[in-house]
């Protein structure tokens, strides 16, 4: 037997159901189509926009391999150095090892310096207008 809420045996709602169910497809149907219309107008700025994205792609594929190969010569420049330095001086490993790690320190700043989040040596910090003092105001 069917009760009032569900469907009966053969699958069909009971009566009254169907015109709410009915009210509820147009519903979706008028929102289906304002969805499209809102989509179709907005398409063509997308379109425009993937050549956009491939190139600012391709640039953070540039910025990429910029920064690891800042990090990464200075990480070989510092360890060549100590291995010299061993050579000439006898003092293997210590140079060496001493100067992977200066190595390792000037490619971090290298890095920090082409992304912009440090100063270059000697310029110091310079005023910005846009800084936010921590309060929500601007300095």
């Amino acid at each position: 037997m069917a009760d009032e809420n569900g469907p009966d045996g053969t699958g069909k709602t009971g009566p009254g159901k169907q015109h709410e169910a009915d009210i509820r497809d147009d519903d979706l149907e008028r929102r289906r189509r304002e969805l499209e219309a809102s989509l179709a107008t907005r398409r063509p700025e997308r379109l425009e926009g993937k050549d956009d994205a491939k190139a600012g792609s391709a640039a953070g594929y540039g910025q990429a391999l910029k920064l690891s190969s800042e990090f990464i010569a200075g990480v070989v420049v510092g360890a060549g150095l100590g291995w010299i330095i061993d050579r000439q001086a006898g003092t293997s490993p210590w140079g060496l090892i001493v100067f992977l790690l200066l190595g390792f320190g000037a490619g971090v700043l290298n890095v920090l310096r082409s992304a912009g989040a440090v100063a270059e040596f000697g310029q110091g910090e310079k005023p910005r207008r846009d800084r936010d003092d921590g309060n929500g105001r601007s300095s």
